[in-house]
């Protein structure tokens, strides 16, 4: 009878999980080191993003229309090292600064320098943080010093550009005193007109300037006085724009296309009953109707808009109608409240020099 032969196998398992557990345990360390990274890279997204974000804030022009690049410089210098405890530095090639190309926003997001350029303003900041040997050191890794790699490179890159404006939405600060096309074009860039009760138009120099000017009523035909301060001191409501879409005034109750004609009812002259509005309102920036005709009389005044301005308003005093005078500046910039035109490549519609807020495209 043959006996059977009990072979015991433990010497071979124990070496065969010796030679598994080699390539598992590089392959534990490799996944350890990646997501350290990914999780650095992931970080320094976020504190870019913002910074770029907070950096085209910053390129709103100023009120002579300058901007200052080193203010946008020092903002996301500032905002980097707040996240960072201070202890991160970001190189100032690393911050571009300039025009985007629409033809190029949905792709490669092409920067023209407009520095050297006075009639050029720029609408976009891109920032660049990094730890490499440049600054702030590569990333420490863990188990890869065992297969002689000590540390990595690591660096992003976040772009934010200023929206141009187009649409007026809900809460759009508007100044309901409507301005001919003549006087408006009329006026240079920081020039201060002054509109009298009595339908006198006067440059800052005290010249007269052509073209009239009127109340008008960009909501329901009947506005009162109390909607015009409503509109003054809070700006559109979703009540103006469903009145106006009722009317046939616009194609959406959700906003005002600032470059579409918008026909609504007009009162020459000024009222009285603005002047407490118009005087808290002093110093900010409003969006102003500028029309192409004011026709007919009385309540079947029309006005016909055919787009907006940007104004600072300024003083005003109601002492008979000579007397009586609201001031208001010409800007060539405006933030505020406004619906953006989405469609980035395409800059046909928007409001020249008008911006909105700022959003990420890279």
């Amino acid at each position: 009878m043959l006996k059977t032969r009990n072979h015991n196998r433990t010497g071979n398992v124990a070496v065969l999980i010796c030679f598994i557990m080699v390539p598992l345990l590089g392959l534990v360390a490799c996944a350890v080191d990646y997501g350290y990274l990914l999780y650095m890279k992931s970080d320094l997204q976020r504190v870019g993003d913002q910074a770029a974000l907070a950096g085209a804030m910053e390129l709103l022009p100023e009120e002579d229309g300058t901007q200052d690049y080193d203010k946008v410089r020092q903002k996301v210098k500032e905002f980097v090292a707040h996240n960072y405890n201070g202890e991160f530095v970001v190189l100032d090639d690393d911050i571009q600064i300039g025009k985007f190309d629409p033809a190029t926003i949905y792709s490669s997001v092409n920067i023209e320098d407009v520095s050297g350029d006075s009639f050029k303003l720029a609408d976009v900041v891109s920032v660049s943080l990094r730890r490499d040997s440049s600054a702030n050191s590569s990333v420490s890794l863990f188990f890869a010093r065992l297969i002689g790699s000590d540390s990595a490179d690591v660096s992003i890159t976040a772009t934010s550009i200023l929206q141009k404006g187009r649409f007026l939405v809900p809460g759009t600060e508007i100044l309901p005193i409507g301005l001919s096309q003549d006087a408006w074009n009329a006026l240079g860039d920081n020039e201060e007109l002054s509109i009298y009760g009595d339908g006198r138009l006067e440059g800052s120099d005290g010249s007269s300037l052509p073209g009239n000017f009127g109340t008008v009523n960009v909501g329901p035909n009947s506005n009162s006085t109390s909607e015009l301060n409503n509109q003054i001191d809070n700006g559109l409501s979703e009540n103006d724009l469903q009145a106006l879409y009722d009317n046939g005034s616009i194609s959406s109750p959700d906003f005002i296309d600032s470059q579409s004609q918008v026909t609504v009812q007009g009162d020459p002259g000024l009222s009285s009953g603005m002047k407490h509005s118009l005087a808290r309102e002093e110093g900010n920036i409003k969006l102003i109707p500028i029309y192409d005709s004011f026709t007919g009389n009385g309540a079947n005044t029309k006005a016909n808009i055919v787009t907006w301005g940007i104004v600072q308003l300024g003083s005003s005093s109601f002492n008979g109608s000579k007397k009586t005078r609201v001031n208001v500046t010409k800007l060539n910039s405006f933030y505020g409240l406004m619906g953006a035109n989405k469609d980035l490549s395409d800059e046909s519609g928007n409001m020249e020099g008008v911006y909105t807020s700022p959003a990420l495209i890279q």
